[in-house]
């Protein structure tokens, strides 16, 4: 009989619940958070610049809504929405000045596709954080 000291889950090894809240993030969820977020931004410049397209500004004012949403409340609005935010590995409430360095590896999108066995991206095992269910 396999008990659930015997099952192993992705973060385990962090601290992380084996399902519900904070449990590791699904790649859904975090992709579809990604999209929100993406599509909310383009949607904020285009205000600013229609008729015209938005361009990079829309690329500027996601990374500057993921800067603060993230160093400040762990979570983009698009996380918050399908209940999952960003943890810091050391306890931290706020992730902080990690923000900066996570966001910047986001945007070249690779990193986030290059998972480990515990669901975290190269950019959240760089940065030091997980991203888990919070609700």
């Amino acid at each position: 009989m396999v008990t659930l000291a015997d099952r192993t889950w992705a973060g385990k090894r962090f601290g992380a619940s084996a399902d519900g809240v904070g449990a590791v993030a699904s790649m859904g969820r975090r992709v579809t958070a990604f999209l929100i977020d993406i599509a909310a931004c383009a949607l904020l410049a285009l205000a600013f610049t229609w008729p015209a397209p938005p361009g990079n500004l829309s690329l500027a004012i996601w990374a500057g809504m993921t800067l603060f949403s993230v160093a400040v409340f762990g979570m983009t609005p698009g996380q918050w929405l399908l209940g999952i935010r960003v943890a810091s590995m050391h306890g931290a409430t706020i992730l902080g000045a990690w923000a900066i360095p996570r966001t910047v590896l986001i945007f070249l999108l690779m990193p986030p596709l290059l998972v480990d066995a515990d669901g975290r991206g190269l950019h959240d095992r760089l940065c030091r954080t997980i991203v888990l269910r919070a609700r």
